[in-house]
């Protein structure tokens, strides 16, 4: 196990390192969760037609989400992508890293990455699950 607060990552010895996310997470606090949040703007209008894009609004959306609820990014543990495209997904990796990096840091909770056939909004490219824990005061 590896501690940083506020939580502790869990790394089983002998594993190989997870990379841009984290095996499993040891926390407790006050739980958030948010809904399946999607790439448009507060207004609910789309500024980008490309994952990348619509990924870093999404991110954003759940930082502001994050922040009504008084937590930030670092306290994440974990986040559900629904894609609907895998290729667009692998042939952009780069650039979803710096987005991630630019919203979340260099903070890696647990991840999963699913593709799905279709989302409930047809311009969505990309919809993401947070769950967030807020570490009890002291």
């Amino acid at each position: 196990m590896t501690a940083l607060s506020p939580h502790t990552f869990l790394q089983p010895d002998g594993w190989a390192p997870a990379k841009g996310y984290s095996n499993g997470i040891l926390t407790e606090g006050r739980f958030v969760f948010t809904g399946g949040l999607v790439g448009w703007n507060a207004e609910q209008k789309w500024e980008h037609s490309d994952m990348v894009g619509q990924f870093r609004q999404t991110l954003e959306n759940i930082v502001a989400v994050l922040n009504e609820a008084g937590a930030r990014p670092e306290h994440l543990t974990r986040l559900t992508w629904y894609i609907t495209d895998k290729r667009e997904y692998l042939d952009n990796l780069r650039g979803f890293g710096a987005a991630y990096r630019d919203v979340i840091g260099r903070h890696f909770p647990t991840m999963a990455v699913v593709q799905v056939v279709a989302l409930m909004e047809d311009e969505a490219k990309i919809e993401i699950e947070a769950t967030a824990v807020i570490p009890h005061a002291g």
